[in-house]
C-alpha cells in the first residue's frame, strides 16, 4: 500500500463507548449532558459490502424525506489527486455522476496541474480552485464554461509549503487557503472573471507550541463560518482552532479568537452543521469527534469533549466529517478502518449520537463530499484508487451506489450542482 503523505503515528485508543457528545451551553443555548486526472477505465465489478444500519429512534431524530422520483440526469464530478505519487493522476479529472443512481462515467483529464490535492468552487459555479500541494505551495484557478469546457486561468504561490485546503469566502471575492506544511494560512483576491491576484495576507500560526509528537504547526483546514462573519482556520500541529476576521476590503486577517483541543488530539477538518450554532470536528491522532459550540458575534468556539469513532480498538485516523443539507445526520471518514461512521444529529445540532459505521468498500478514505442535494455520499479512497458512492436514506442510512470507480491516487472528490 502507498503509505500516507502524512503518516501520523497515533495513540492506540480501545474501549471507547458509544457516548453522546455534548457541549458547554452557549449564551441562550442550555448546556448538554454527556458528550483527503481521472484516468478513465471501465468501472470495477467488485461489489461493495454494506453493513446493516441501525435505524435512529424517531423520537430522537426525524427521518428525512424520501427524495422525489423524476428523470435521471447527470451532473459534473471533479476528482483531485497526487501527480508525483507512482500510479497518480495527470491533473483534475473530470466525470459525470448519475444523481438517481450514483453511477459514475469517466472524462478527459484537466491537465498542466501538480498534485491538485484539493478542489473548491466558488459560489457562482463558474471557477473551481485547486491547491498545488508540494514545497512551493500555490493555488490554480479553472474556468468552467457554460458548455461545461475547462480553462485554466492561471496559478499563485501561497507563501507557504503544502497547501492541503482551500474554500471560497460566501462574497466570493476571496480564496482561503492552508499551508499543512509551514502551518501558515493564505489570501488571495477573486477577480470578476475568477482568476486570482496577487496573495494580500499570510499568517503563521506560531503559538501555542506544537502539540506532543509534532514538529510543528500544520494548518490543515480553513473556513468560513455559515454567516459568513468569521474565517476558522484547523490547526493539527497545535491542536487549535483559531478564529480569524476577514478584512473584506484589504483581504486580511486579525486573529479574534483560538480554541484548544485535547493536545496530542491532531484536529484536522470541521463541519458546521446549517443552523450556524454548532460545528464537528475530527480529530485524527486520538480517534476522536468533538461538537463544538459557534458563537457568530465573538467567533468563538467552544469545544466539548471527544467521543467515539465507533472503529473499536486502535487508531483509524478519523479524515473530513460532513452534514446532511437539512441537519439531521453526519457522516465521518475513517481511514485506518477504511468506513464511515453516521451520527444522529440532535437537539438542534448541540448532541451527535452514533448511531453505526459502514465499510468503505476502498482504501483510506481521505476525502468526504455530499451531492447538493445530500442524497448521495462520495468518498476519495487514496490508496486503493477509487471512489465510491452510497446511497442515504430516509434515516440516514447508507447503501452502496454502483461499483467503485477506479480514479488514480483520489483525494479529493467534488460533485458540482
Amino acid at each position: 500500500m502507498k503509505p500516507s503523505p502524512h503518516p501520523y503515528p497515533g495513540p492506540d485508543r480501545s474501549g471507547r463507548g458509544d457516548r453522546s457528545a455534548a457541549v458547554p451551553g452557549l449564551p441562550g443555548l442550555p448546556g448538554l449532558p454527556g458528550r483527503r486526472g481521472l484516468i478513465g477505465g471501465l468501472l470495477a465489478t467488485a461489489a461493495l459490502a454494506a453493513a446493516g444500519p441501525a435505524v435512529a429512534s424517531p423520537a430522537r431524530a426525524a427521518a428525512r424525506p424520501a427524495p422525489t422520483a423524476g428523470p435521471r440526469v447527470t451532473r459534473p464530478l471533479l476528482l483531485g489527486t497526487y501527480t508525483s505519487e507512482a500510479g497518480g493522476g495527470t491533473g483534475i479529472g473530470t466525470a459525470a455522476y448519475d444523481t438517481a443512481t450514483g453511477a459514475i462515467t469517466p472524462g478527459p483529464v484537466i491537465a498542466g496541474l501538480d498534485n491538485p490535492s484539493y478542489l473548491a468552487l466558488h459560489p457562482s459555479g463558474s471557477t473551481v480552485y485547486a491547491v498545488a500541494e508540494q514545497s512551493a505551495g500555490a493555488v490554480t484557478a479553472v474556468a468552467i464554461g457554460p458548455d461545461g469546457a475547462y480553462r485554466v486561468l492561471g496559478s499563485r504561490p501561497t507563501g507557504g509549503s503544502g497547501p492541503t485546503h482551500l474554500s471560497v469566502h460566501p462574497s466570493g471575492r476571496w480564496l482561503l487557503s492552508a499551508n499543512y506544511t509551514s502551518g501558515s494560512v493564505a489570501v488571495h483576491p477573486i477577480a470578476e472573471d475568477g482568476s486570482l491576484g496577487e496573495r494580500t495576507d499570510l499568517v503563521t500560526h506560531t503559538s501555542p507550541p506544537p502539540g506532543p509528537g509534532q514538529g510543528g504547526p500544520h494548518a490543515h483546514q480553513i473556513v468560513t463560518s455559515p454567516d459568513g462573519g468569521h474565517v476558522l482556520a484547523v490547526d493539527l500541529g497545535t491542536d487549535t482552532v483559531y478564529t480569524y476576521a476577514l478584512d473584506e476590503s484589504a483581504g486580511k486577517l486579525t486573529e479574534v479568537s483560538r480554541a484548544a483541543l485535547a493536545p496530542g488530539s491532531g484536529p484536522r477538518h470541521l463541519a458546521f452543521h446549517p443552523g450556524g450554532r454548532f460545528a464537528y470536528l475530527a480529530c485524527e491522532l486520538d480517534d476522536t469527534m468533538v461538537v463544538c459550540g459557534y458563537d457568530p458575534a465573538t467567533g468563538s468556539l467552544t469545544p466539548g469533549a471527544g467521543q467515539s469513532t465507533g472503529t473499536g480498538p486502535g487508531t483509524s485516523y478519523p479524515a473530513q466529517p460532513v452534514v446532511t443539507g437539512d441537519g439531521a445526520y453526519a457522516y465521518l471518514a475513517n481511514r485506518g478502518h477504511n468506513s464511515l461512521t453516521r451520527y444522529a444529529v440532535e437537539s438542534d445540532g448541540a448532541v451527535l449520537r452514533l448511531l453505526d459505521t459502514v465499510p468503505v468498500g476502498g482504501d483510506w478514505p481521505r476525502q468526504l463530499a455530499l451531492s447538493p442535494d445530500s442524497a448521495l455520499v462520495f468518498a476519495a479512497n487514496q490508496r486503493s484508487s477509487t471512489v465510491t458512492v452510497f446511497a442515504i436514506g430516509s434515516d440516514g442510512s447508507l447503501s452502496a451506489a454502483g461499483a467503485p470507480f477506479p480514479a488514480p491516487v483520489a483525494v479529493c472528490v467534488l460533485p458540482l450542482p
